[in-house]
């Protein structure tokens, strides 16, 4: 009963390692994604003023509309 458990449980996690990709190229989607990074956070601060700014706006115009 052991044994037979010991193989259903191994048999069942071996498609679970083809999801895990090889060494050489995780390597290349860890720079993908620091060179994604960097990109994104380079937008994310030119934007985020103007972001803060029309959110204010938008609220503004919110509370003003719900005062009078």
């Amino acid at each position: 009963m052991v044994v037979e458990l010991f193989f259903a449980v191994a048999f069942s996690a071996v498609p679970l390692t083809l999801y895990i990709p090889p060494i050489r190229s995780l390597n290349l989607f860890v720079e993908t994604m620091e060179m994604i990074w960097k990109e994104s956070r380079a937008q994310a601060e030119r934007m985020y003023p103007r972001l803060r700014y029309a959110y204010s706006r938008i609220l503004s115009r919110f509370d003003s509309a719900t005062e009078g």
